[in-house]
């Protein structure tokens, strides 16, 4: 009777050992160096006071808080809400957040603006990959968060990681990139 105990004890743990999903580590020294405010900015039309100045917060950095304010949001394809969202989702609901439509996929985003040099970007430009070799249409975007001489960071949603800021240096999107367009 303990033979068929032990048996049956070996041969549940062994079959429940192929059941377990691996679990994705990433690196621990990967530090995201741009970062919503996480103070209210007054709305583009308002005036607001810094440092006894009076400033206009432009369009594109009150968009881009509120696009970095979904870091960390796990990828759900079609998703545009906290519970997830995917690139083009992302996009979508930080813009129309501030009265900007945005039509609601990628490749239909890729057509509205106008096309800039990668050496023109700007915060607030959109960026846009094939990322397929399937398809021939473009099938992600990003929003460019941070230009510091020639490295570009944008927000964008990964359907491994989420909601996160990458840069295009990075090889994968530096070699999946295509266009970047100006809707601001």
């Amino acid at each position: 009777m303990a033979r068929k105990f032990i048996y049956f004890y070996l041969i549940f743990f062994v079959a429940s050992c192929g059941v377990v999903k691996k679990k994705t580590s990433y690196s621990d020294d990967r530090k995201i160096t741009v970062a919503a405010s996480g103070e209210i900015i007054a709305e583009p039309d308002k005036i607001y006071l810094e440092n006894d100045l009076v400033k206009l917060p432009a369009k594109a950095d009150i968009i881009i808080d509120s696009a970095l304010k979904f870091s960390g949001v796990p990828y759900q394809f079609g998703g545009t809400t906290r519970n997830g969202m995917d690139c083009s989702g992302l996009l979508y609901a930080s813009f129309l957040e501030h009265d900007v439509a945005l039509p609601r996929s990628s490749y239909e985003m890729a057509d509205e603006g106008k096309r800039v040099r990668l050496n023109e970007v700007m915060k607030g430009d959109l960026l846009f990959f094939k990322t397929s070799t399937k398809g021939a249409k473009i099938n992600h975007v990003g929003l460019v968060v941070d230009v510091d001489g020639g490295d570009i960071k944008f927000i964008h949603s990964t359907s491994s990681r989420g909601v996160i800021v990458s840069s295009l240096r990075e090889g994968f999107w530096n070699y999946a990139f295509v266009k970047a367009t100006r809707v601001l």
